[in-house]
């Protein structure tokens, strides 16, 4: 579990979609990354994947529901994927919930725990016109690249630069 000043980052467990399925619900949260909001049951099932982690065990999957800690609500999530030593991260708030800086405080306390575990490099691909993520992305230390991947922005770390205060 991570705590942050205001939000609670609990590993993820498949009755969490209970709760995650309404805070995917807009439309609008897939308008840079493509897809449509998940039934219960596609939630659930890919919870179960991603709980079951890479069947080649080549990636570290890490996974958290993020929750207001005045009430427990689930509004979103964080992830990482570990490969090599580096850590690809993601975020999505719903949207009911964004504009209070809830993604960047809930960024920078994955990027912090996955630092006291000895994770030095980290990356997120953003797509080129999504600045709010971008903003995201600046305020927990990663720097954009002039590489692209897959038609989004890759976002580096400094090797060995520790987060943000």
């Amino acid at each position: 579990m991570i705590i942050s000043e205001r939000l609670v980052l609990r590993p993820l467990a498949i009755p969490d979609a209970g709760d995650m399925v309404s805070v995917l619900a807009d439309p609008e949260l897939y308008r840079f990354t493509g897809g449509r909001p998940p039934t219960l049951e596609e939630l659930e099932n890919r919870y179960f994947a991603q709980l079951a982690g890479d069947p080649l065990r080549v990636e570290d999957w890490r996974n958290w529901i993020v929750r207001r800690r005045i009430d427990d609500v689930a509004v979103g999530f964080t992830q990482a994927t570990i490969i090599d030593g580096v850590a690809e991260l993601a975020w999505v708030i719903g949207a009911a919930f964004q504009g209070a800086g809830f993604a960047t405080e809930a960024a920078l306390a994955t990027r912090r725990l996955l630092e006291t575990e000895g994770v030095a490099r980290f990356r997120a691909t953003i797509h080129p016109e999504h600045e709010v993520s971008g903003r995201v992305a600046s305020a927990i230390g990663l720097i954009a690249t002039g590489e692209i991947d897959d038609g989004e922005i890759v976002w580096r770390s400094l090797d060995g630069n520790a987060s943000p205060a």
